[in-house]
């Protein structure tokens, strides 16, 4: 029996789903959307706010601010909300509506962006953040896109837990967002017994390994500004999942009973399409799954957006190949 008094204390961390029978290729998928916050970002937003505290940057009077896509507006908001501090998130119009809701459920303030500035929505966003900074110092920016302590709650549990679970792991794919999970498992990993390939997955359209920027509709991976936690060094292979992929692997899933969302769908057509390329090498593969589904109800599961947004035929079955005739 688990007895928590505050919502950060409870986070599931060692539930897989083996997606050989769905996917046809063997690979298990560490579920992080089992907490209060229904996403991986629980841990970097403890960590950052539990960093920020002993620092003595945040006390009585103190507004916690933050540049988010969504989940981690909402992990903020639900810390905030526990520990007594007023949050103001900072996001676009790509958030869904579901998240915007929840945070303001949980008493954050929202303010919403809706024009793409010189470095996307991305850049606007820090614009904004900066510019209500400068207006009253009692906020506090604890900026993910730089704190080191996003990273480091991954290096510290996210890796640890799949190491204790798969000591013979050979490759771990991880979505690239602000690259926080990302860098802290593959710094963990380096620094591991055996050697792990490690193969970041980004939205088509993202400019964070370089590729040419382009639309992406769906929150959570990719950026249109390079991370500056990013280190290159660190990272394998990089697979770009265009966002169709994305709306049918979340829709493959779901056809089999398990809802995640759009992040995780990026991951899953990512590390599948990977080990298709390296079907002869058979390894032990794990992907982490950011978050749950319910969140994307109202886009990813929704069929009238996706059509909307990548045509009619985007979900339909590939077409059935005749059968040879008899000789």
């Amino acid at each position: 029996m688990s007895v928590i008094s505050v919502p950060q204390d409870f986070n599931e961390d060692d539930l897989y789903v083996d997606l050989e029978s769905i996917f046809g290729h063997p690979l298990f998928l560490k579920c992080e959307g089992f907490n209060f916050a229904g996403s991986i970002k629980l841990k970097a937003a403890t960590e950052m706010v539990e960093a920020a505290e002993r620092d003595g940057l945040l006390g009585p009077g103190s507004v916690l601010i933050e540049s988010s896509s969504g989940n981690l507006g909402v992990a903020l908001s639900m810390i905030a909300a526990s520990k007594g501090y007023r949050f103001l998130c900072v996001t676009d119009s790509r958030c869904n509506l579901s998240t915007r809701l929840l945070m303001e459920a949980l008493g954050a303030e929202v303010h919403v962006v809706t024009e793409a500035g010189e470095g996307g929505f991305l850049g606007a966003r820090i614009d904004h953040v900066r510019a209500l900074c400068a207006s009253d110092d009692r906020y506090v920016w604890l900026n993910q896109y730089t704190n080191p302590n996003n990273g480091m709650a991954h290096y510290r549990r996210t890796a640890p837990a799949i190491a204790r679970q798969f000591p013979d792991l050979d490759v771990l794919f991880v979505g690239a967002g602000t690259t926080g999970t990302l860098m802290g498992c593959a710094r963990f990993f380096r620094e591991w017994h055996r050697p792990v390939r490690i193969v970041a997955v980004d939205s088509a359209g993202s400019v964070t390994f370089g590729d040419t920027p382009g639309r992406r509709m769906i929150p959570g991976l990719g950026t249109s500004v390079r991370p500056p936690l990013l280190d290159t060094s660190y990272v394998d292979e990089v697979v770009h999942v265009p966002e169709a992929d994305t709306i049918r692997a979340c829709h493959r899933l779901a056809r089999r009973g398990f809802l995640f969302g759009g992040s995780t769908g990026t991951v899953v057509s990512g590390a599948t399409s990977w080990l298709a390329a390296h079907g002869d090498e058979n390894p032990t593969a794990v992907a982490i799954a950011p978050d749950l589904g319910e969140r994307y109800l109202e886009t990813v599961y929704q069929t009238n957006w996706v059509h909307d947004l990548y045509g009619e035929h985007v979900l339909a079955p590939p077409a059935a190949v005749a059968p040879s005739p008899a000789v």
